[in-house]
């Protein structure tokens, strides 16, 4: 190990590495842009919202079937070799769309294929890394990792909406396939390394303390097995269900939302912009105030500004209250990739992080798809989106109640002064 500290430590550039790849990933370019391109999709298409809807479905259903056997993928191989691969492989799917996309199955089929190697071509694989070169300001570090996608939430669904509006929505999914092969690969193969042992150095930049490097490198924490016998998992995936079902459910729908109630297109951009904003909140600020105060508490209050958010869209009829109601969601929708990423290492450490990451995030992808499918069906069967936002209104309140209940931490730095412990 090297007893010389870097000016500026190694790991800000693993995290900023992951945070290029999140600007230009698979969240900011399919998911939250979505809405932007399922209006396009269905008018050529001539299907009804719900028929739409089901494509992201589908990709949210794949994806989470494949993130069990990515998070032990990325606990054997590595996170670089992982995230080369997968997006690689992403952003030649996207380039396929030009040319292959003539029917609704085959946007099935597209978007099939993307759920494939989503989980590896996403945020998942880039905590895996952040964590293990970060314990003390692991939850700093995780911000700026997420600090690409909450700019890319703000900027992606804006040039969406003008490729769009000037070319079609087939030409923008290849044009950003095209930046992830000639960005996103180039700077991972460059600067993304999984762990510091590999540059002679110890999480945080610090010099030799092996006590408390054992706990930060990973060589302490359950298996998925043991973690699944534990009150705190079960507790994470019900709690992350109902929020992610609820926030997917409102940022896809949202340009429907408010072009319903007579807004222009610009407008519903704007709105997911301002969806992006909250985003880009949620993102900076989440993992900071994780660092200092006791994670749960702090997940609370963003799930309530969740619910407090989708009341907004509920009741409200102006557009300010949308306006509103889009920013509180966008918070949540920011904030909860880094709260999963932070608590699963807090409470099952790193020794299997890919692994139990893999299964949490299997329920993340499950509860979006299926959370986006529930809004287009209840809009289709109502003719309105008040009985949807109600029911999701309800999970967001639950889910709240649940992360509140998590018990102390059990891996982080001076167990008998971490933040909630006994």
């Amino acid at each position: 190990m090297t007893n010389t500290r870097p000016k500026i430590f190694y790991g800000w550039w693993v995290a900023l590495t992951g945070s290029l790849g999140s600007f230009l990933g698979i969240v900011t370019v399919v998911v939250f842009s979505f809405g932007i391109f399922a209006k396009a999709i269905g008018r050529e298409f001539h299907s009804g919202r719900a028929q739409v809807s089901l494509a992201f479905t589908i990709l949210s259903l794949t994806s989470a079937c494949c993130f069990p056997l990515t998070g032990r993928l990325v606990d054997r191989y590595g996170p670089r070799k992982v995230l080369l691969t997968a997006t690689t492989i992403l952003g030649l799917i996207l380039m396929s769309s030009i040319f292959f996309v003539r029917a609704l199955w085959q946007l099935y089929a597209l978007f099939f294929a993307m759920g494939l190697v989503s989980s590896g071509a996403g945020t998942m694989p880039y905590a895996d890394a952040v964590s293990h070169w970060f314990d003390k300001r692991r939850g700093l570090a995780l911000s700026v990792l997420m600090l690409g996608m909450g700019l890319g939430a703000v900027v992606v669904p804006t040039i969406a909406q003008q490729f769009v509006q000037r070319w079609s929505w087939r030409l923008s999914y290849c044009l950003f396939g095209l930046a992830m092969l000639l960005i996103t690969v180039p700077a991972i193969a460059a600067f993304l390394k999984d762990k510091p042992e590999s540059m002679g150095l110890l999480p945080d930049g610090e010099t030799g303390n092996p006590a408390r490097t054992r706990i930060a490198v990973g060589e302490e924490g359950p298996t998925v097995s043991e973690a699944a016998r534990t009150s705190a998992f079960w507790i994470m995936l019900f709690a992350f269900f109902l929020l992610t079902a609820s926030v997917h459910a409102c940022f896809i729908h949202l340009p429907a939302i408010l072009t319903d109630r007579g807004s222009a297109a610009r407008t519903a951009a704007l709105a997911s912009s301002l969806l992006g904003v909250g985003v880009f909140i949620g993102r900076v600020s989440s993992g900071y105030l994780m660092d200092q105060f006791f994670a749960p508490r702090v997940a609370a209050a963003i799930f309530s500004a969740v619910s407090i958010g989708i009341a907004f869209l509920t009741i409200g009829h102006g557009i300010q209250s949308a306006f509103v109601g889009a920013f509180l969601v966008g918070l949540g929708t920011g904030a909860e990739i880094d709260i999963i990423a932070y608590l699963i290492s807090r409470y099952f450490g790193l020794r299997s992080y890919g692994s139990i990451s893999g299964w949490i995030w299997a329920i993340y992808g499950v509860s979006g798809g299926l959370g986006a499918y529930l809004m287009g069906l209840g809009f289709d069967k109502t003719g309105s989106y008040v009985a949807p936002l109600g029911g999701f209104f309800v999970a967001a309140a639950l889910a709240t109640l649940l992360i509140i209940s998590l018990g102390p931490y059990r891996y982080s730095v001076g167990l008998a002064h971490a933040p909630g412990g006994d």
